[in-house]
């Protein structure tokens, strides 16, 4: 993370246009490619930001963010720096701890992958990206790569996490074709669509039955 003390001033353009004028002010910059603009008052929401996918371009005095997709805009103009200072987080740091069930699934499933995809063996579990660690990173039968993203209830936002993590990780060549999995106690149909419509695949896992207290249900075939 980059933070920026400065005065600056900012110009915003988009679906409206916004202007702060010269002022000091803190600017912070995610490696996801947040980035936030906030003064020291008015609580914790920032002046002006911009969420990823974003494309920051610093070119002498002036930070432009741009959305990836849209006409949204961020222009930053730096009048007098007093710090700035980049920090390597904690990749743990970039999510909140997984409640009871997300943490146990990510565990059996980590002990039993195969609940995931047939043939799916483990690789790694929290398998680090720049923006944070995917849950699971596994290997098919065919030895190809696949991302696990694990959630008690799969949600659009999960789908949106996975493809996030999932685009990062296939800057690597020899990871260029790795598919991703969704793994939740319920998949919601609205996550389930996007999932399909970006070419992930989704499925719904029962904790009782990864830990041997259920048998799994029976389903028949008429």
């Amino acid at each position: 993370m980059r933070l920026i003390v400065a005065r600056c001033s900012v110009a915003y353009t988009g679906r409206l246009t916004a202007h702060l004028p010269e002022a000091l002010r803190l600017i912070m910059l995610k490696a996801d490619g947040s980035v936030l603009v906030h003064a020291d008052a008015g609580g914790y929401k920032p002046l002006n930001w911009m969420t990823p996918p974003t494309a920051v371009i610093e070119e002498g005095e002036t930070i432009t963010v741009r959305k990836v997709k849209g006409e949204d805009q961020l222009e930053i103009t730096l009048h007098e720096v007093l710090s700035d200072v980049t920090h390597t987080m904690d990749f743990d740091a970039a999510r909140l701890s997984k409640d009871g069930v997300e943490a146990d699934l990510q565990v059996a499933l980590a002990d039993a992958p195969h609940w995931c995809g047939e043939g799916f063996r483990l690789v790694r579990r929290e398998w680090p990206t720049d923006i944070g660690p995917v849950d699971l990173m596994c290997r098919d039968e065919a030895d190809g790569w696949i991302a696990v993203e694990i959630k008690r209830i799969g949600t659009i936002e999960a789908v949106e996490q996975l493809s996030r993590y999932l685009e990062r990780i296939r800057l690597d060549p020899a990871k260029a074709d790795c598919r991703g999995v969704l793994a939740a106690t319920i998949v919601k149909p609205q996550a389930r669509v996007l999932a399909e419509s970006r070419g992930l695949t989704w499925v719904e896992v029962d904790l009782a039955v990864l830990r041997g207290e259920r048998e799994p249900a029976l389903t028949l075939f008429g």
